[in-house]
């Protein structure tokens, strides 16, 4: 037993010594070890073990006496807490410890310790430690400011103040516990006196460990200049307790040292949680102060008192925060005709109104899923404002009668939030994990949509437990859903869009009729044309109907108002439907009539009824006219509003201002001109002459046995043909949609300015007229009044743009530096780019390096073949003005320079040159003064001077710098002057006595003055610098960022505020299981080709780990090397998780924006008290991120909150995930983590309960988390969607007005974040009658250089979140929230149901559902681009796969909702065609786009097997090409993704310019985008149609790797099978059916153009994942994958395998979405379209003849079921019996000769042929498909008959076969080694324009890339 005790010894001395190397500084960062960092949390969460421990850590050195008192008493209380180690981690813990103390007692070298003394050894310490830290002065001066009110910049500057503190509670709180045992006259009394001073008087101790999270509220801190701003002191003092509040009992009191204010009267009240209160207390605070700042006053003070010391808050900001909380609650009262909890505000004064915000913000940060309610709150809300009211109004605070529970408690969780959450819970059990049917259990919507009706008060207060809100489901019985059910069902189409496909289908019909009247409009072709009348009456009932059906599971709960509604409009789109028809048949009967009285009737009734609905939509729609329809408040105008649209809460006043209306309209227009041109001439009319002829032909006969088209004028056969117009007809609008979208968007990109800078050259010539466009747009009023020079007012052009220039240097600079930071730009590239700070004696503007590098050296070449005269020579340079700039600024440097170095004769030396320099040029004859062919001689002289000046100070360089500026002088004496002036300075006697005394320039005075060292610096580089600068930066990155950035200065935005007048916001990252941190093992472990993700990134970014090395220090160091050091290996982590999709990636990126706010904070230099220096070092932006000022500033207006939702679990698995937000944290001290707690506790009936809490928490003094909040859930947070619910539980946590949704594999940029404050104006300005509630934001997709497909799909991406939300923001009015990374203003919503909706499986696509909250609930979308963040995206076909899956399923699910269905009904009609083309009908025209084929080949398929194409054709020569080929044309560049791609060559065009564009789009068509774009076409189709017939929609998870490694056939068949690969057969079948059989007039050339689009879309399904699979086609890899794809055919599944091991397993996942009779009977209907193949083909068989008898088709069955005999003959393998087997091998022998005779008989003796049998083999193979799918659809029956195991085997077969056909061109491929290298180079074609081998790479050829 010694020897593991030993072991545990080591290792605790090892994990100490590893903290305190930490905490030194030496050591790796990462989360803290050691014993205090390994306290379980079930002790730290009542004691502060851990807090002891680490205060026995920090003294270790100095008392390690002290140090083992320390410990033994932490064991102590461990013991006292949990005697039996019954918590998690408690026994290991308390041993671990028990072998420190032995350690510490070991050292004491066998003397004895007596522990009686303790107490006062731990006392004469703590007064040691006071002493020696100065703390008791400390107290003195904290005394002072607080009496003061002002700040001393002295205080508080470093953080170990903070660990002096948290050292000294250590040792308070060990001393008050050995106290209780000391004698009370000795130590005892002074440690007890000690202990009532400090309780007292010494708020410091307790402030400075107090955790809180931005504002110190529980005690001021010396460390935190938050509380010194006079706003947060205003808002601080405004909700104190003031004496006309109700007085508290006599025992009340508050636990921290602070003043009672409004939330402890809250709190008392109803019983809110602590924690809960002290959040709610912060955000109220922070708010009010934010509004305060915003009105740009100061906090007012009471007159006539220190107004620092007592500020107030202004009324107006009061009452903006209170309007804006409450604003949703005093429309929900007056949409339920309710009054409000205040008579008016007026009535109300400002104390009032801050305890109502108080009571929301409490009850809505306890609400836990309730907050999913808005209206629900409101509920809550208005009852307990109730309560409130009587209680202020009563004098004396009392308990709620609401919120009192059993015992007399007071829990506002246990009355109010937990019955209401054991609710949703038991619904949300009923979903089944997602599988049941949304019309089975109610959903959050809900339970919402029931505070939407008076009838909610039914629920009374308190809360009544028998109300149907609260009923509980039973267990078969369906509890009621709202209003809305959400059946599964492609019918939710018609019922929400109804409006549009009505248009559609009258449209169609209008220009139908008059091509079939030969296009004249006559009185016959318009009584004709009348007939749409039914058409529109008839599809409106259509839509009533089917309300009524779908609402079916809502009518025993439903308001009855809606019903009634529902009836109504049922009969009288009946009644109407019939009375119009009625009119119409009784018209066409008179038509040949000149009166007709019934036609009069017809048109009466038909203008009347358009005349009404025009009126009702004016006054509904025309937002002119809508005030009108609001004030119309009689019951008969209302009655018929109601009737034409349904009254909701939401939904109201969806209406623009006139002039967006209009726009919208014109756009509509447009495309509607277009469409139906295309529609009538290329579409409708071709199809006339066809039709009539076709219909007028006599019988024709038929190929097979005819059951349906006896006598019927051939109708199917014109079914066929126009089958495919009408569905092209129905989504081509789609088409010009994207076209108009396209020419829109890029006329407003150019107008928007964007595209101005778009290279590198256009940003050096425009670079002069940065600083200005800077100044103007991203720098506040406050920044530019602090410049010393901006009133001066001679030469006012060159001081303003010095001015500017002043302005814009700090910032640009910065960019320079994080550019550095981020390894884009090395050392060298740092220095050219970086910018002089402008603020020095010289008078002209100082530009970077990089626009001067080598002009000095053109402008001597320039000088030396000048022969013409001055001003020439002076034109010459000045054509190049940034050669200007440089010989002006070497001129007056050279002479500052010298004028500094010398002194006496010397510096007379020097201003008579220049004095003589001057005069000459200003009379233009310098070329007379000056022999210019001897410059390179003086620029030599001279540079040799400067590089002496830039080294470090000695007596050896001064004495060289003195030779070099005598060598200077004889150089320009000599050579450089003209005679005459050189005979002038040779005659002077002061510098002749001088030189001759050798006193001349012998010594120099050495550059001290910054500002001259600086000069010199820089002028060295400008006079040596040779090459061009014309590659700096070389990084295409940075390159982009630059180009961006500048070209932004110039585009429209919102003047910056300053920071203290900004708008707050919040950046909120929802994190589960992603990756955090690349660790070391993960960077070097190599895949199967040999390549580690290190490597890799080496290889894809040379440039960046060059500059990573030389940032580090360690230019020639190697891998191994950098892994010997601890922090270069930290550095080394961060570097890749840079480069890849990480969370270290995305908080970094966000944290500039506090890094931009500091920054932008600091040169502001806003002052708090005495310490103004605000004249001092102006405009440098040194030590900004160490201000205090700046930081508290920044933190006032800037909080990042990441919801890692199972980070405590993580942290109890010690999982690496853990450590790495842990290491996020310590490195980010702004950061804060959010996650939810499980604490599991035994109950006496032996079940295991468990209590849910959300935290938060950040990093304290040594690196640990800190919890700062911990709120108690009602039960488990997760009952609908996982990232909703993560975003929900701690949203409560956010701050500001805004909140940025950032998602966590995205980016940010520092020039970025320094916009951020001119984005968040935008929900200031004028975007429409509604301000802002969402601001759309520009993405960059960072990994579009990763491969083709990854190029791909950012082009994808970037075309749709920047051309394409362009105009969906303006003009069409109808951008939603599509994801990351949008501004919410978080007011709005959070008091609306959040920023994400979470029912399960419904909300699956969850952030589109806030943008379509925010319109219905009358918000404002806008986008704006001249700001962006970096996004990442799936790199791999598998990848990209999955995601469009995921949203393909999440726009299925869209399709039911009830938000759909309400914008879709409340929009106005071309609104919401915008609306249905953005958002589900682009998933619709692409479903219609594949089904064009379908229904194309299968009305081919029918003319062939009918044999009706070849009789037609003899008859009527046109078939109707010209519209097939339109249509099948239309099809074809919709399916290749041409249409797709137009925006994005928009886009190009716009950015990159036009020949950069037509290169991208070729270079894309080359590398196979058609293919790709083909394939995704089948992905959304197969996602969107199966999640609206079956469901099945899921969170897919993508994985965010790098992806360049090679998928197996077998994974790729897995995931592509039923989505691609079966439905392309089935398309290659009918292709060949239609060859085979088909007659086509042009013969072969005419069957390949009319299915060319066909064969594509064939072989693209079939082998795009090969294709782009890297190595897809070496031979070793597809010998492999054929092995692995056999076995797991092969391999028989079981209980745990799973489908990725074995065939089987694989084959039941695949067929678990079909749960449903609804499903099983649509799954039958759909599979039997495959019986027409076999019914077709066996009358087209030799062996039949002409004969098309019935009995043939039955006898071909009886042959398939003889096969299917045999084939179960041959598979049968018995496992009992061996002689048995013998047996059954016999038969088999037998069957098998008996077989191949029987077939050569038939084919001897009978007319069937070889081919024959080949086409038998066509027919029987998808009837056996047929009876696969049935019988997967019926599985329950095929299982009772014992079929089951049959089946399978079948299907395996199936599986086999397709497999071989897809596999054997792959393998027939790879026997060519060039097709591999063709494919790599096709693949990673933008990795090989940047030099990379990647056919190496991927070969694993490591060796050969290293050398």
């Amino acid at each position: 037993m010694v020897r593991p005790a030993e072991n545990w010894e080591r290792l605790v001395r090892a994990t100490l010594q590893r903290e305190q190397l930490r905490l030194a500084g030496q050591g790796h960062e990462r989360t803290p070890s050691g014993i205090a960092g390994s306290v379980p949390s079930s002790l730290t969460r009542t004691t502060n073990i851990d807090s002891i421990l680490q205060a026995a850590d920090e003294i270790q050195s100095e008392d390690a006496n002290v140090a083992r008192i320390l410990c033994e008493q932490a064991y102590t209380m461990a013991q006292n807490l949990d005697p039996n180690s019954d918590g998690r981690g408690v026994l290991q813990f308390k041993t671990g410890l028990m072998s420190v103390i032995k350690q510490k007692l070991a050292k004491r070298d066998g003397t004895q310790i007596d522990r009686n003394r303790d107490v006062e050894r731990l006392w004469e310490f703590y007064q040691l430690y006071k002493r020696r830290h100065r703390v008791d002065d400390i107290e003195r001066e904290e005394q002072k400011w607080r009496e003061s009110g002002t700040f001393s910049a002295n205080l508080g500057e470093s953080s170990q103040m903070r660990k002096v503190f948290a050292t000294l509670r250590a040792l308070v709180e060990v001393m008050e516990a050995l106290s209780k045992d000391a004698a009370s006259d000795g130590v005892g009394r002074l440690i007890i006196e000690e202990l009532r001073r400090i309780k007292r008087a010494d708020a410091t101790l307790s402030a400075e460990l107090t955790p809180y999270n931005i504002v110190p509220l529980e005690a001021p801190s010396l460390t935190n200049l938050i509380g010194f701003f006079p706003e947060v002191r205003g808002a601080i003092s405004a909700i104190k307790y003031t004496e006309h509040f109700p007085r508290f009992p006599a025992d009340f009191k508050i636990s921290a040292p602070r003043d009672v204010d409004m939330f402890d009267l809250l709190e008392y009240v109803f019983g809110f949680q602590k924690d809960n209160v002290r959040n709610q207390r912060e955000n109220v605070v922070l708010t009010i102060a934010n509004a305060q700042s915003r009105l740009g006053i100061n906090a007012e003070a009471n007159p006539g008192i220190n107004a620092e010391a007592n500020p107030k808050i202004d009324e107006k900001a009061i009452t903006e925060v209170f309007l804006k909380v409450l604003e949703n609650y005093i429309k929900w009262c007056k949409y339920l005709r309710i009054r409000l909890v205040w008579n008016s505000l007026e009535a109300i004064n400002k104390e009032r109104k801050l305890f109502l915000v108080s009571l929301y913000f409490l009850i809505w940060g306890e609400a836990a899923n309730v907050r999913f309610l808005p209206e629900c709150i409101c509920y809550i809300f208005h009852h307990m404002a109730r309560e409130l009211d009587a209680i202020l109004d009563h004098g004396e605070a009392t308990p709620a009668a609401s919120c009192i529970g059993e015992n007399d408690s007071v829990s506002f969780l246990e009355r109010i939030i937990c019955p209401m959450y054991e609710t949703l819970a038991a619904e949300a059990e009923r979903n089944n994990n997602g599988k049941a049917a949304h019309s089975a259990w109610r959903n959050y919507d809900d339970f919402n949509e029931y505070f939407w009706s008076p009838a909610c008060f039914e629920l009374s207060w308190p809360l009544k437990e028998e109300s149907s809100f609260l009923m509980k489901p039973k267990k078969w019985k369906r509890t009621g859903k709202s209003t809305f059910v959400e059946h599964r069902t492609f019918l939710h189409l018609y019922r929400s869009f109804h409006r549009m496909w009505i248009f559609l289908a009258v449209m169609f019909q209008v220009l139908a009729i008059i091509a079939f009247h030969d296009g004249k409009i006559n009185l016959d072709t318009f009584k004709t044309a009348l007939s749409i009348g039914p058409t529109f009456t008839i599809m409106n009932f259509i839509e009533s109907f089917l309300d009524v059906l779908l609402t079916f599971g809502a009518y025993s709960t439903a308001r009855a108002m809606a019903i009634s509604r529902l009836v109504i409009r049922f009969f009288w789109f009946g009644l109407s439907s019939v009375f119009v028809t009625y009119l119409y048949v009784k018209v066409m009967q008179e038509r040949s009539r000149s009166e007709s009285t019934y036609f009069r009737i017809y048109i009466l009734v038909l203008g009347v009824y358009a005349g009404l609905r025009v009126v009702f939509a004016m006054l509904l729609k025309f937002p002119a006219c809508h005030a009108l329809s609001e004030i119309s408040d009689q019951s008969f105008f209302q009655f018929f509003k109601w009737i034409y649209q349904e009254r909701y809460f939401v939904g109201r006043g969806l209406y623009e201002r006139t002039s967006d209306y209009l726009r919208y309209v014109v756009y509509w227009l447009v495309i509607f001109g277009c469409k139906f041109t295309f529609a009538y001439f290329l579409q409708i009319k071709p199809l006339v002459e066809p039709t009539q002829i076709i219909w007028d032909l006599p019988s024709l006969p038929y190929s097979w046995h005819d059951l349906i088209s006896k006598n019927n004028n051939n109708v199917l056969t014109i079914v066929s043909l126009w089958a495919p117009v009408v569905a092209i007809y129905l989504m081509d609008i789609h088409i010009f949609y994207t076209l108009l979208s396209a020419i829109v968007g890029g006329v407003m990109g150019a107008r928007a300015r964007l595209g101005e800078i778009r290279s590198l050259q256009m940003v050096h010539k425009r670079f002069e007229s940065f600083p200005e466009a800077f100044a103007k747009n991203l720098v506040s009023s406050e920044t530019k009044n602090r410049m010393p020079f901006s009133g001066q007012s001679s030469q006012v052009s060159q001081d303003s743009n010095k001015t500017y220039a002043a302005i814009f240097s700090p910032f640009w600079n910065e960019i320079i530096k994080s550019l550095r930071e981020e390894d884009f730009i090395s050392n060298r590239e740092k220095d050219l780019l970086s910018m002089p700070s402008n603020t020095g004696s010289l008078r002209l503007v100082q530009w970077p390096l990089f626009l001067l590098s080598s002009k000095i050296l053109l402008a001597i070449d320039l000088a030396l073949d000048c022969k013409d005269t001055q001003a020439d020579l002076w034109n010459r340079i000045y054509r190049d003005e940034y050669m200007a700039y440089a010989v002006q600024e070497c001129f007056y440097s050279v002479e500052k320079i010298l004028h500094s170095l010398v002194d006496g004769e010397g510096r007379l030396w020097v201003e008579r040159i220049f004095r003589e320099i001057n005069s000459s040029i200003s009379e233009g004859s310098l070329l007379v003064t000056l022999s210019l062919k001897r410059l390179p001689l003086v620029l030599s002289r001279f540079t040799a001077l400067t590089g002496l000046l830039t080294q470090n100070h000695s007596p050896v360089l001064a004495k060289g710098a003195a030779e070099a500026v005598f060598d200077l002088y004889e150089v320009v004496t000599h050579d450089l002057l003209s005679s005459d002036l050189r005979e002038q300075l040779d005659t002077w006697n002061i510098l002749a006595r001088a030189r001759n005394e050798g006193r001349l320039f012998s010594r120099i005075e050495w550059p001290k003055d910054p500002e001259i060292i600086e000069q010199v610096k820089r002028l060295h580089l400008l006079l040596t610098v040779k090459d061009s600068a014309a590659n700096i930066p070389k990084n295409l990155e940075a390159r982009r960022r630059l180009e961006f950035f500048t070209n932004s200065l110039f585009m429209d935005m919102p003047t910056a505020k300053p920071v203290s007048e900004m708008m707050p916001f919040c950046v909120f990252t929802p994190y589960y299981s992603e990756t955090v941190l690349y660790s070391s093992s993960e960077l070097r472990v190599e895949n199967e080709d040999g390549i580690s993700t290190l490597f890799y990134l080496q290889k894809i970014f040379p440039d960046e780990w060059n500059n990573f090395l030389e940032r580090i220090g360690r230019g020639d160091s190697g891998d191994a090397e950098l892994q010997e050091s601890s922090s270069d290996s930290l550095e080394l982590r961060f570097w890749a998780s840079y480069r890849g999709q990480t969370l270290a990636r995305t908080v970094r990126g966000m944290m500039y924006y506090r890094r931009a706010l500091m920054l932008q904070s600091f040169l502001e230099n806003r002052s708090l008290g005495e310490d103004d220096n605000s004249q001092a070092n102006f405009f440098t932006s040194q030590g900004f991120e160490l201000s205090p000022e700046a930081r508290a500033q920044a933190d006032i207006k800037f909080t990042y909150v990441i919801s890692c939702q199972i980070y405590g679990q993580q942290k109890q698995q010690k999982k690496p995930e853990a450590a790495d937000i842990s290491l996020l944290l310590q490195r980010n001290e702004a950061l804060r983590v959010a996650f939810i707690h499980v604490e599991e506790s035994g109950a006496a009936d032996a079940k295991v309960s468990k209590e849910f809490y959300s935290k938060l928490v950040k990093a304290d003094l040594h690196g640990k988390d800190q919890e700062i909040y911990s709120i108690k859930l009602p039960g488990d947070p997760k009952l609908g969607e996982g990232k909703p619910e993560n975003q929900n539980h701690a949203i409560v946590f956010t701050r500001g007005e805004a909140v940025q949704t950032i998602d966590m594999n995205q980016d940010n940029y520092l020039e970025e974040a320094m916009k951020m404050r001119n984005l968040l104006e935008e929900f200031r300005a004028n975007h429409g009658i509604r301000p802002p509630t969402i601001l759309g934001v520009r993405e960059h997709v960072f990994t579009g250089s990763v491969s083709s497909l990854a190029w791909f799909m950012s082009n994808q991406e970037t075309s749709f979140v920047t051309l394409g939300q362009r105009v969906l923001a303006y003009p069409l009015k109808v951008r939603m929230h599509y994801g990351h990374p949008d501004v919410f203003d978080r007011m709005f919503h959070i008091t609306r149901g959040g920023i994400s909706k979470a029912s399960r499986v419904i909300n699956i696509s969850e952030d589109i559902y806030a943008g379509f909250n925010s319109t219905l609930r009358q918000g404002n979308i806008t986008h704006h681009e001249y700001i962006q963040v970096g996004k990442g995206r799936d790199v791999g076909l598998n990848q990209i796969a999955l995601f469009e899956g995921k949203v393909a399923g999440g726009n299925g699910e869209q399709v039911l909702s009830r938000d759909v269905y309400r914008i879709g009904h409340l929009f106005d009609f071309f609104r919401m065609l915008s609306f249905y083309f953005t958002t589900v009908g682009y998933y619709v025209c692409t479903m219609m786009t594949v089904l064009t084929v379908y229904v194309f080949l299968y009305g081919r398929a029918y003319l062939a097997f009918s044999g009706l194409d070849r009789g037609i054709a003899k008859t009527a020569e046109n078939l109707g090409n010209t519209s097939l080929d339109a249509v099948l044309n239309a099809q074809f560049l919709v399916q290749i993704g041409i249409f797709t791609a137009v925006p994005m060559i928009m886009g190009f065009i716009l950015e990159l310019g036009l020949l950069k564009a037509v290169f991208s789009f070729i270079t894309m068509q080359l590398q196979l985008c058609s293919v790709f774009f083909t394939f995704s076409l089948g992905t959304r189709t197969h996602y969107f149609g199966r999640t609206i017939l079956h469901g099945g929609a899921k969170y897919r998870a993508t994985g965010r790797g790098f992806v360049v490694r090679h998928i197996k056939f077998a994974e790729n068949y897995r995931l592509y099978s039923r989505s691609h690969f079966v439905k392309a057969l089935e398309v290659a079948l009918l292709l060949i059916v239609y060859i085979a059989y088909g007659f086509t007039e042009g013969g072969a050339v005419s069957f390949v153009l009319l299915t060319l689009s066909s064969w594509f879309l064939v072989i693209s399904w079939l082998f795009a994942p090969y294709i782009f699979n890297p190595s897809g086609f070496e031979w070793q890899k597809t010998v492999e994958d054929f092995d692995d794809w056999t076995s797991w055919l092969l391999y028989k599944g079981g209980v745990g395998v799973k489908g990725e091991n074995s065939w089987e397993s694989w084959w039941d996942e695949e067929q678990m979405h079909i749960q449903t009779l609804r499903g099983r009977i649509l799954e039958t209907i759909l599979s039997l379209r495959f019986l027409i193949f076999q019914y077709g083909i066996v009358y087209k068989l030799h062996l039949t003849g002409n004969d098309t008898s019935v009995a043939i088709y039955g006898f071909s069955w009886i042959v398939l079921v003889g096969i299917v005999m045999i084939f179960k003959i041959f598979t049968f393998s018995p496992k009992k019996s061996t002689n048995f087997q013998l047996m059954i091998r016999f038969m088999q022998g037998v069957s098998s000769l008996g077989l191949v005779a029987a077939l050569c008989l038939v084919v001897a003796f009978t007319k069937l042929s070889i081919a024959d049998l080949f086409a038998s083999i066509l027919a029987f193979i998808p009837t056996g498909w047929t009876i696969l799918c049935l019988a997967v659809a019926w599985k329950k029956i095929v299982r009772s008959l014992g079929l089951w195991d049959s089946v399978r085997e079948f299907a395996r077969m199936y599986d086999a076969g397709m497999g071989v056909i897809i596999f054997a061109p792959i393998a027939l491929l790879s026997w060519f080694p060039f097709i591999s290298t063709f494919q790599s180079r096709l693949l990673f074609n933008q990795a090989f324009s940047r030099g990379l081998e990647i056919s190496l790479i991927l070969a694993g050829n490591k060796a050969n890339v290293e050398k």
